[in-house]
């Protein structure tokens, strides 16, 4: 049987998809719940953005390669936009080159780890009432899409 995440043209994409899934179980478990490719009020997307059971929002930034770290310098600015923020990759990533400021998720397609808590940094109260109310009207959107 195919695997419905398999795109033949893309491994990397694939390899991403599997580490989301896998980092977004581990946050179900934890009682979070995550919408991906979030977009931000700057227009970037967080892979995962996670709203937890007191309101934490969690960013997970998924790399599948080195050249995807590399390339990609938007999770930068996710610091602001959360009150932690984590790297999702594989085992066979080289873990040494993610920022130590960040915590560190080693996912695949069934589940996931925090090897690294990320520290807690708490955004301001408007910026979180503005983007509790943004993840809302995704969840609800997205869902709308669903069953119109």
């Amino acid at each position: 049987m195919d695997d419905p995440l398999a795109s033949v043209a893309n491994p990397a994409i694939d390899d991403a998809r599997l580490l989301a899934r896998g980092a977004a179980r581990l946050l179900y478990d934890m009682g979070y719940t995550a919408v991906p490719e979030f977009s931000l009020k700057t227009g970037h997307r967080a892979d995962l953005f996670a709203l937890g059971p007191k309101g934490e929002m969690t960013v997970v930034e998924i790399k599948s390669g080195l050249a995807d770290f590399r390339a990609d310098t938007k999770w930068m600015e996710y610091w602001s936009w959360c009150d932690r923020l984590y790297f999702a990759v594989s085992r066979r990533f080289p873990h040494d080159v993610l920022p130590e400021q960040a915590g560190l998720i080693i996912a695949d397609g069934f589940g996931a780890a925090i090897v690294r808590e990320s520290p807690h940094d708490p955004i301001n109260a408007a910026r979180r009432k503005s983007v509790m109310l943004r993840f809302a009207r995704c969840a609800a959107d997205r869902l709308r899409r669903m069953e119109p």
